[in-house]
């Protein structure tokens, strides 16, 4: 965990980004978001499957964890969490989003950061339709406005 020092006290930001199936949308956020936040966060990889969290880590986050106790374990630390819609809907990403791992994320208390994304057996109305490159990009400036706020700053 990376602490700042801001006015006297300890300040830790952690950062959560779950993903399933290859982890190429977790992927994405990760790079955006360790190129802008560098030291100023720690971003953690949190993975359905062994592939996702393995291509998070590799995008640029400081260590990751794979499955359904090793993100219920993990969400307990962090301060924001971000990834796709599914992550809150049991059954999502072909079955990969379990039951447990639905309820953990959406009921952990810290702020969730949800990009929608097309879920087979979901509709979410009244969103506009975008490319996937631009919503991830929004949801990265989102989640670093956050992080400076958790910050103080």
């Amino acid at each position: 965990m990376i602490l700042i020092f801001e006015g006297g006290k300890v300040m830790n930001v952690v950062i959560a980004i779950v993903d399933g199936m290859g982890g190429g949308l977790g992927a994405q956020l990760v790079t955006l978001l360790a190129s802008q936040l560098g030291a100023k966060a720690e971003i953690i990889a949190l993975g359905t499957n062994a592939l996702a969290t393995n291509n998070m880590v590799r995008s640029g986050a400081a260590r990751g964890a794979t499955g359904e106790n090793a993100i219920a374990v993990s969400l307990a630390h962090a301060d924001l969490v971000a990834g796709p819609i599914g992550i809150v809907i049991p059954n999502a990403m072909m079955g990969e989003i379990t039951p447990k791992i639905a309820t953990t994320v959406a009921s952990c208390g810290a702020r969730k950061v949800l990009l929608p994304v097309a879920q087979s057996h979901f509709e979410i109305i009244g969103l506009e339709s975008r490319p996937l490159g631009v919503v991830i990009k929004e949801a990265a400036a989102r989640v670093v406005e956050l992080a400076g706020e958790r910050r103080g700053g």
